[in-house]
């Protein structure tokens, strides 16, 4: 039964997905009058899923690549349905659409044995440390996305021949805003699963575990998103500077979530 929920949450993310298309191709947004409704029937069947995997496992901590992708899928869709209940623009989701789907496309059709097998899943401080890092990637995320678009957005302003893309977006400051509230709702969230990573790996692991190419990648990403907050916080960073150093941030926490691919230790190998 998750699975069943999740591939009925896939159908409803394929509209998002659609709408993204229809958007990109500049034909006419009509079709945004049941992309909203779809996304939130999607999530409720996401919601369901997650709980009902968890009950057949006994455990929160994601045991496979599949339910890790999943529940990340889940976090950045609740993230935007909470950006649009607050602004009302589906602009992120052109991003974020095809994202989720894909997520949710490999959670779907993926392995579905665990492939996680060590007792550590079932140690609280593991489960707090997947939970607010994958709560950290999905704000982050949305903060990649709204730096992307706010680049998009000012130099089609700048411009003066603005697509028709430009004209479905907010107002460079509420693309701002929603970036750096995704940054700074993220990034503690981000600080403490990595201070609970790192503490773990450090008793289990030892030394090793530094060297790990996850590991290393996520320190990598979080002191350039450091740098990003401490540059917004003090030196008041705004607009396409800001947007520049949130894309790059973006880049390297991608560059870190593709290495739980390639990564021993987080696959709980050996």
């Amino acid at each position: 039964m998750p699975l069943f929920w999740l591939r009925a949450a896939l159908i409803c993310y394929g509209v998002g997905l659609l709408y993204s298309l229809l958007v990109i191709a500049r034909r006419r947004e009509g079709f945004a009058r049941i992309t909203m409704p779809a996304l939130w029937l999607g999530a409720v069947f996401h919601f369901v899923s997650l709980v009902e995997s968890a009950v057949e496992l006994h455990q929160l901590t994601p045991a496979s690549a599949s339910e890790t992708e999943s529940l990340l899928a889940f976090l950045i869709i609740a993230f935007f349905l909470a950006v649009w209940i607050k602004y009302k623009t589906l602009s992120p989701g052109l991003f974020l659409f095809p994202l989720v789907f894909l997520l949710t496309f490999m959670a779907a059709v993926g392995p579905q044995s665990a492939e996680f097998s060590s007792p550590l899943l079932r140690r609280g401080w593991i489960f707090l440390h997947v939970a607010l890092v994958l709560l950290g990637y999905a704000a982050l995320a949305l903060s990649g996305v709204a730096s992307v678009l706010y680049l998009f957005q000012e130099q089609s302003l700048k411009s003066k021949r603005p697509g028709a893309l430009a004209g479905r977006m907010p107002a460079l400051e509420v693309i701002d805003e929603i970036g750096y509230r995704s940054l700074l709702f993220g990034f503690p969230f981000m600080t403490l699963g990595l201070i609970a990573g790192l503490a773990v790996a450090q008793s289990n692991f030892g030394v090793t575990a530094f060297l790990d190419p996850k590991v290393l990648l996520s320190l990598l990403a979080w002191a350039v998103y450091m740098v990003l907050v401490y540059t917004r916080w003090t030196a008041g960073w705004r607009g396409r500077r800001a947007a520049m150093l949130a894309t790059f941030a973006f880049l390297a926490a991608l560059g870190a979530w593709v290495a739980n691919y390639f990564s021993s230790m987080h696959r709980f190998v050996g």
